[in-house]
């Protein structure tokens, strides 16, 4: 049984890799096949496919990829997506045009979602629902959202996950994870990259982003931290309607953040909403370590008195104390122009390369802070000032934690709002208060109490261990079992060579073989005849001339004489 059901997943990913192949060859991005030292694969798809990117030849490289990642569905949409909020990992064109991945996607017929939802609840729908309208309100490539009417009378929104996508997204992401491992054999510099890492941080989103009851247990988290906080409201989510593939929430009512004509038609405080935002934000992020991931316009709705309602918790975003730490730390320096406080900072909390000039990095450090040293603080974009600063640490090969980067990213979001809203908004205000209390707290006497028995409990915890590990050490050593693992790296291409370099030469030795073998079958006469000479004397001919042109193309081809 499980050799048949891995006999079946080998040949649902082989069906994807040739989806994939074929999608990247009419954009005219087989090319990309070449980073993974799978340059024969693209000329051979090139070849039968017969594309090359005709229908997207005037569009930039940018603009193709994302195309291409729309076309692929799912889970390459999420990748895009995720990718956007990389500015360490990817140029900025490409995460421009990420940032426009749209995840919208046709609707599935009715039936099929009532089919998934009814599967999901154990029940037949009517059993839940009074009314479900069969016309979608939303249809993004995961789920599927639907208004309905509980039993009870309350309004809902009832969000399906599509059907057959958790097998697509499965497959897809044992795809990427192969082509991650060839990208960190192939890739210069794949360390800094990790995409191996981020195929695993990628798997880990997507996954929790299909549990939609994993979703309301997020919304009921963060509502939680806002209970004492009349100025937002979140949607109630109904468990006696919900499973890991439904997610039935409260319908809730408001004016999207940025339609300005009907907020002010409304007789609603833009400036006043975006003060509230931003200390909403900032207060997710500084106190609780744990924020929405995508607040995009659409995501956010505005109720009567001003009141924020936010929607859509799929992608969530966390930074545990020593990440926000990290941040005010950061954004304390920067803004004090400290730029020797900076440097520490960078040093002491990230992996650093041997490669790392640091007199570089702090020339590089110190015109990054010059640059903004001139501008009244209230006009500082802080999201703005954040990107400059992870292109700047990623160009000197520093690694970024991805929380820290969607962080980023979302507070861009947030700010742009917030000034779309106010156009005297300034970031930098709300943040100061914030930032006061992260330090007061850092160098509180509890908190160095803290940390000062954290860090006897480790060492205590170490001489515990230290004797009993030194014991297994010695035995291992005694018992001649004691092993070092040596990794090679950088031979892969030598290691190829070889082995092209052996084939060479094991079909050089054949071609010798039948031209001689062929040779004494000519001068011995004997056996049957074709066109008047020895059929096996002919045929041995035949055959080396037609190996020693197809090796004379390959040689041609390659460029490599």
């Amino acid at each position: 049984m499980l050799r048949l059901m891995q006999f079946n997943r080998n040949v649902r990913n082989i069906r994807r890799y040739r989806q994939i192949i074929a999608v990247l060859a009419g954009y005219g991005l087989d090319h990309l096949l070449e980073y993974l030292n799978l340059a024969g694969v693209a000329a051979l798809s090139r070849r039968m496919l017969r594309r090359s990117g005709g229908k997207a030849a005037h569009l930039s490289p940018p603009e193709r990829l994302r195309l291409a990642l729309e076309e692929l569905g799912p889970t390459f949409i999420k990748l895009g997506q995720l990718l956007s909020t990389r500015p360490d990992i990817i140029p900025a064109p490409f995460i421009r045009e990420f940032a426009r991945l749209q995840d919208s996607v046709p609707s599935l017929p009715f039936v099929e979602i009532r089919q998934q939802l009814e599967a999901a609840l154990g029940v037949p729908a009517a059993e839940v629902f009074l009314e479900l309208d069969e016309e979608p309100i939303a249809a993004a490539s995961i789920a599927q959202v639907h208004r309905a009417v509980l039993l009870t009378g309350e309004e809902v929104v009832v969000k399906v996950r599509r059907p057959e996508v958790t097998e697509l997204v499965e497959t897809d992401i044992d795809i990427l994870m192969d082509i991650a491992s060839l990208l960190e054999r192939h890739l210069p510099n794949a360390d800094i990259y990790d995409p191996v890492g981020v195929v695993r941080e990628f798997a880990s989103t997507i996954r929790r982003e299909m549990d939609l009851a994993r979703e309301g247990h997020t919304i009921e988290r963060i509502r939680d931290n806002f209970q004492a906080d009349p100025t937002l409201a979140f949607p109630k989510v109904y468990w006696e309607a919900t499973a890991k593939a439904v997610l039935t929430m409260e319908f809730m009512r408001g004016i999207k953040v940025n339609d300005l004509a009907a907020l002010e038609a409304a007789e609603l405080d833009r400036r006043e909403i975006a003060s509230r935002g931003a200390d909403a934000f900032l207060k997710m992020v500084l106190d609780h370590g744990f924020f929405h991931g995508d607040p995009h316009p659409g995501n956010v709705l505005i109720m009567p008195g001003n009141v924020i309602c936010l929607l859509d918790f799929g992608m969530i975003g966390r930074l545990d104390p020593s990440l926000k730490t990290y941040l005010t730390d950061v954004l304390s320096a920067v803004i004090r122009r400290d730029v020797d406080g900076l440097i520490r900072t960078i040093v002491n909390f990230n992996e650093m390369n041997e490669g790392v000039n640091l007199r570089s990095l702090k020339k590089g450090l110190s015109d990054f802070i010059d640059s903004y040293f001139e501008i009244p603080l209230k006009e500082i974009e802080v999201g703005k000032m954040l990107l400059e600063f992870v292109d700047l640490i990623s160009t000197h090969r520093i690694k970024l934690h991805p929380d820290l980067t969607m962080l980023i990213k979302v507070l861009v979001v947030v700010e742009g709002m917030g000034r779309e809203l106010d156009p005297q908004f300034n970031m930098v205000a709300h943040l100061g208060p914030f930032l006061e209390d992260a330090l007061r707290e850092q160098h509180s006497p509890g908190r160095f109490l803290r940390e000062l028995m954290d860090g006897a409990e480790g060492y205590l915890a170490l001489t515990r261990d230290l004797p009993r590990e030194i014991r297994e050490l010695l035995n291992k050593i005694n018992r001649n079992k004691f092993r070092i693992d040596l990794e090679h790296r950088g031979l892969d291409r030598f290691t190829r060579e070889l082995d092209r370099s052996a084939n060479r030469v094991s079909l050089s030795l054949i071609l010798a073989a039948l031209l001689i073998g062929s040779s004494i079958a000519m001068h011995a006469n004997h056996g049957p005849l074709l066109f008047g000479l020895p059929a096996f004397a002919f045929f041995g001919y035949l055959i080396a001339g037609l190996i020693g042109f197809w090796w004379m193309i390959a040689i041609i081809r390659s460029g490599r004489l």
